[in-house]
């Protein structure tokens, strides 16, 4: 994925106020700086199995919470994320006409591309903790590693335990009681 970083600082609220893009294209707040996210066919080969791999758990019982695409979601005055895939438990999810910002998914999804690796681990991933997301899963479209952080009880403060799952390792969540997935699927061409 290609990554470009605007000159220009701004707010939460500013960004927020911008029109869509006409091309569909995907923009980000960091720190301030507006990043245009331009997604690899990799990036997004990766990004579709997970949606798809979550939206046939919930379909499988009620009560299952909800899956989405990108959604701005506001974690600060200076932060506006759109994870690349977002989980919410039943009861949290947005409504289908609810407007932007939405609240911070329980399972924040990030694929990660090397042009964005940086950013998602040193920047993204200590702010999705700080701001609450139960867990969050990096795809490494490098190294076809899964990368998942989460708190081993609800509430913890910190991620406090670390999974970095291979292509013959299996993608789990206690979030998710059922839900696995082989991390090979999610590279599989």
């Amino acid at each position: 994925m290609k990554s470009v970083a605007a000159t220009t600082y701004m707010t939460a609220d500013e960004f927020l106020a911008l029109p869509e893009d006409w091309r569909g294209r995907r923009w980000q707040l960091i720190d301030g700086e507006i990043v245009m996210n331009e997604p690899t066919r990799l990036h997004g080969h990766a990004q579709k199995v997970i949606l798809f791999a979550l939206e046939s758990w919930i379909r499988e019982a009620d009560g299952r919470g909800a899956v989405c695409f990108p959604l701005d979601v506001r974690l600060d005055a200076r932060n506006v994320y759109g994870p690349d895939v977002a989980w919410y438990r039943a009861g949290r999810d947005p409504e289908l006409g609810d407007q932007p910002p939405y609240p911070m998914p329980d399972i924040a999804v990030e694929v990660r591309s090397p042009s964005s690796w940086r950013r998602d681990v040193t920047v993204k991933k200590p702010n999705y903790e700080l701001h609450g997301a139960g867990e969050l899963w990096v795809l490494d479209t490098t190294t076809h590693v899964v990368i998942v952080h989460r708190r081993s009880v609800a509430g913890a403060p910190t991620y406090d335990v670390i999974a970095e799952l291979h292509p013959e390792d299996a993608l789990t969540s206690p979030l998710l009681p059922g839900f696995e997935l082989r991390v090979a699927e999610i590279f599989e061409g």
